[in-house]
């Protein structure tokens, strides 16, 4: 009896033995085949991009500004002003969006006014980027009556706010008590344990937020139809309207004429190019710092 009973529970055990084996191989082939998909469709795109825009790569491309059809013109001012305008949002929204993280994720918890504003910042990630460019217009352009560069950036940091903020709370959560517990055991008070400890320990985690607000907001246009417009002609005064590499690619795309279609595929590849190697480069020089 004992022994048939011994036999039972092995043929049990290696029945679940043998189940669990094959929901493992099925789980990683499924993971496997999800990252090859998603591989080849980055890869396409990638491949795309450089089939088509690596032959509008030239000195003219950087050095002249946007022109006629035929006259030999390039994305000099468009560049400058994805530049400045991109930069400014991130510097306007990095900072707003960190801060209220940290009130999030350290100081507001579950009281009223922070479900309020998480809940804000949750509408705010997933708002249509054109309601925002219309916001600022209403706002910002038509009360001033023209057209900007610093109207373009504050839509941009409106979009990039929110994925500051939803990272930079998230990361904060993922600290271990016990790192803020040992802070404030040896007498730091608290703001000094969230800058010291809390941040450096999440810093990686919120490096990736800033990124992923970069490289949605440097390929934005929508928002920029309605606060800066554009402008063909080179111009670094955020006060005026100016032009962007969204933009210009968006007028070129749908033209007839071939250098403008070119300059198009051109441009997007620059913009990808662009949000790649400050990916890489802010990787490489943050492991650089950690070692």
């Amino acid at each position: 009896m004992a022994t048939s009973r011994s036999l039972l529970r092995s043929d049990r055990s290696a029945s679940l033995l043998l189940r669990r084996k094959v929901t493992d191989r099925m789980a990683t082939g499924l993971s496997w085949l999800a990252m090859l998909i998603v591989v080849c469709v980055l890869g396409s795109i990638l491949w795309t991009l450089f089939k088509n825009g690596l032959a509008g790569l030239s000195i003219n491309l950087f050095i002249h500004s946007m022109a006629a059809p035929g006259q030999n013109g390039g994305l000099a001012n468009a560049i400058m002003g994805s530049i400045l305008q991109t930069g400014l949002a991130i510097l306007l929204g990095t900072p707003a969006g960190l801060l209220t993280g940290i009130y999030l994720a350290e100081y507001g918890t579950n009281s009223v006014l922070a479900r309020t504003v998480r809940f804000v910042s949750d509408m705010l990630l997933s708002a249509p980027s054109i309601l925002i460019g219309l916001f600022i217009y209403m706002v910002l352009v038509a009360p001033l009556g023209h057209f900007s560069g610093y109207a373009g950036s504050l839509a941009l940091a409106i979009l990039a706010m929110p994925i500051v903020v939803r990272t930079t709370e998230d990361m904060l959560y993922l600290v271990p008590v016990a790192m803020r517990e040992a802070g404030i055991a040896l007498g730091a008070p608290k703001w000094r344990v969230i800058l010291f400890i809390c941040l450096r320990a999440a810093r990686g985690g919120i490096l990736t937020g800033v990124l992923l607000a970069v490289a949605r907001v440097a390929g934005e246009t929508a928002p920029l139809l309605f606060t800066s417009l554009g402008n063909s002609e080179w111009s670094v005064d955020m006060n005026r309207p100016m032009a962007s590499l969204p933009v210009a690619i968006y007028q070129y795309a749908g033209s007839a004429y071939q250098d403008w279609m070119q300059q198009a595929w051109t441009g997007a590849l620059l913009v990808t190019l662009g949000v790649l190697i400050i990916n890489i480069v802010v990787r490489v020089g943050t492991r650089g710092g950690r070692t």
